[in-house]
């Protein structure tokens, strides 16, 4: 696994200058304070010059220096970084790496390069290298949809070939994951939305869109166990699926099965309740496009029937009565009876759901089920000398995501609540000028992934949005 040193670059360069004289410090006490640690730009994948723009304005009107060090060195990390943009066939092809991996998950690109879509209006090559995504996309859901990565290389094989489940060249990994069907959806519609233009979706993405339809009334599991199973050889619990591969059992009630969550670990019990609120949405966009763009209205009424069906069982299944905090949404279900009550960072998160649109941030279980996800009660929920904050089993105990911080902040109602978020999130990027998968809770110097691009792009999101909302003067 490819590893980057998270200090990118320490020369004084004309960023921390400028910085620094916005500032009233001196270039000396800039660099000793906040050293560039942004790649250099003659070494950069890809340059917005709207997203530059936005840089500009932000450190001239925020008046915090390390905030405006932050937000020059995550925003656009992404693209820094991890976009490799070129043409296919005539058309856009964008390959998204993850940052220290050199694999484009479906959910990381999507997620990578959403924040970007607010300036592609302003910046022609940038809406090309987003339609590029799309494209990419589109291409890697026909090879395989029930993959969550890939590879630009169609023939590279995986340092994981040897899983035991339907592996192909050019697929890194391959755990069910319905957010990596989602995540697609979510981008090619707010393209659409904001862009009005249409050439993305032609027959292969429409077959692509019919294939995930296909793949998710599978995983409803009405007919046995579906097409999909995997197995792997390794001590981790949480890298592997029991019961021969498939999962343990569950009731065919309308959920749709989901054998990883977005953290790539594996489900408890296959109903994951905020994925299978992310897959209603997004098949309710899905048919809006086909029937707007497309002017399928079959395809358009099936995608809709689904996600009724899904949205019916939602209501029946995916709440709980915890004692404390009442009537709250489960993060697990089997449809049997059993839950799990926990939250993971990993988008989609039960905190998160309002960010994804899945639910409104005044839903009365949703605010219950905040309250607990944000309480000693969830079990990944850690409190510590440097932070408090949601992690999950992927890391491991006492590791906060700030990842989760973040969505905290994205999803909250309250100034104090977001700056606090904020202020928590500059205490803890060890001095890197970056954000981490994960840091310790005693101790933000003990973290993993240092180069870890949509954590940082999200986190320039969260700072973007605060700026504009006034939360940061």
């Amino acid at each position: 696994m490819k590893r980057r040193s998270f200090i990118q670059n320490t020369t004084l360069a004309g960023a921390g200058l400028l910085l620094g004289n916005l500032r009233g410090f001196s270039a000396e006490d800039q660099f000793e304070q906040f050293p560039v640690v942004r790649t250099p730009a003659d070494k950069r994948n890809f340059t917005s010059e709207a997203v530059e723009k936005a840089i500009k304005e932000f450190q001239a009107n925020v008046k915090q220096p390390e905030l405006a060090w932050l937000f020059e060195n995550c925003f656009p990390n992404t693209l820094d970084t991890t976009v490799f943009h070129t043409t296919q066939h005539g058309r856009p092809d964008t390959y998204v790496i993850t940052g220290d991996i050199d694999a484009m998950w479906l959910r990381d690109s999507s997620a990578q390069v959403w924040p970007y879509l607010a300036f592609m209006l302003q910046d022609k090559p940038l809406q090309q290298l987003v339609a590029g995504v799309i494209n990419k996309q589109t291409a890697f859901i026909l090879k395989d949809p029930y993959a969550n990565a890939f590879y630009n290389d169609p023939e590279k094989k995986s340092e994981w070939e040897k899983d035991h489940t339907d592996m192909k060249p050019g697929v890194h990994e391959r755990k069910w994951e319905i957010d990596s069907l989602c995540y697609p959806i979510r981008l090619a519609y707010r393209y659409w939305k904001l862009s009005g233009d249409t050439t993305p979706f032609d027959a292969q993405w429409q077959q692509a869109i019919k294939s995930i339809h296909t793949v998710f009334r599978d995983q409803q599991r009405k007919n046995g166990n579906g097409a999909y199973k995997f197995e792997r050889t390794t001590p981790k619990a949480t890298d592997t699926l029991p019961m021969n591969g498939y999962g343990y059992p569950v009731k065919p009630v309308g959920l749709i099965c989901s054998a990883f969550r977005p953290s790539d670990d594996a489900t408890v019990y296959s109903f994951l309740i905020p994925s299978n609120f992310f897959a209603v949405i997004s098949l309710r966009q899905a048919a809006e496009m086909f029937t707007a763009i497309v002017k399928d209205t079959t395809t358009a009424a099936q995608l809709n029937a689904l996600a009724s069906e899904v949205e019916k069982a939602l209501q029946q299944y995916a709440t709980v009565n915890h004692p404390t905090f009442g009537k709250i949404y489960a993060y697990e279900v089997n449809g049997f009876g059993s839950y799990n009550l926990m939250d993971d960072a990993n988008v989609p998160s039960l905190l998160g759901m309002p960010y994804l649109g899945s639910v409104k941030a005044t839903d009365p279980v949703y605010l219950n089920t905040r309250r607990f996800v944000l309480s000693k009660e969830n079990p990944f929920f850690f409190k510590g000398a440097a932070g408090e904050g949601i992690g999950g089993p992927h890391v491991g105990q006492d590791m906060i995501w700030p990842m989760g911080i973040i969505m905290r902040g994205l999803t909250s109602t309250s100034d104090a609540e977001i700056k606090s978020c904020i202020q928590s999130l500059q205490k803890t990027h060890a001095g890197t000028g970056f954000m981490h998968e994960s840091f310790h809770k005693d101790d933000p110097k003990k973290f993993s992934r240092s180069w870890f691009a949509w954590a940082n792009t999200l986190f320039g999101e969260f700072l973007w949005k605060a700026y504009k909302m006034n939360k940061l003067m």
